[in-house]
């Protein structure tokens, strides 16, 4: 099994189940242009997203990491009209790209990208009504306080994923020095230990590698 199979099968996927979506690909080009790294979720990822906050039935939508938008504009497909995506980004000229990609996809009336760190930027939406589905797509070293944080805003019923956990397999080394993986091994820990939720994870292959996600369920 190689990563050039993974994408292939990826592809096929995507042209059976996907439809052509000009919005979409128009956002990812405007990321490229602005020298936005390529790491944006895969389009059968987006729209995974995209159902599993369809299935909750969420009003309100929390992202942590925006990058240019491409994750938002799937969340922010599955809400309803009078629905609400708050996404958070560190990075200014991120959040302009995120914007214009938001607005182009007819979701500026729904989606607030709020620049700045996102630890300081989270205390700012406590006293707001509570969140349906948070997704966490931001720096790795920072999971735990991410995940923190998305427990205290969301509502009992609520969603929260957290995206690559698996970091080509490296998650498994509990001698691992690398930040992310130190990072994401304590959000696991902290999960495990939390009682107020149920949860599982899950490896993916594709067209970004071997990855996987982290899926949580609030139950109080």
């Amino acid at each position: 099994m190689t990563e050039t199979l993974w994408t292939t099968v990826d592809d096929y996927l995507c042209a059976a189940l996907l439809p052509e979506d000009p919005i979409l690909d128009a956002a990812l080009r405007r990321c490229d242009a602005a020298g936005l790294p390529p790491i944006a979720v895969a389009p059968n990822q987006g729209k995974l997203l995209n159902l599993l906050a369809r299935v909750r039935g969420a009003r309100r939508v929390l992202e942590i990491g925006t990058l240019g938008g491409y994750s938002a504009i799937w969340l922010g497909r599955a809400l309803p009209p009078r629905g609400r995506l708050v996404t958070l980004e560190f990075d200014p000229r991120h959040a302009e790209v995120a914007r214009e990609n938001l607005a182009e996809a007819g979701l500026g009336g729904i989606a607030e990208v709020r620049v700045g760190a996102a630890l300081e930027t989270l205390p700012t939406l406590v006293d707001d009504e509570p969140f349906d589905f948070v997704f966490i797509d931001a720096d790795k070293p920072n999971n735990p306080h991410y995940f923190t944080w998305a427990l205290r805003l969301t509502r009992p019923g609520g969603v929260i994923v957290v995206d690559n956990v698996v970091r080509g397999g490296a998650i498994a080394d509990a001698g691992s020095a690398d930040p992310a993986v130190v990072g994401t091994r304590a959000l696991h820990e902290l999960i495990a230990a939390e009682p107020r939720v149920e949860a599982t994870a899950v490896q993916t292959v594709g067209a970004k590698g071997h990855d996987g996600f982290t899926l949580i369920l609030v139950t109080g």
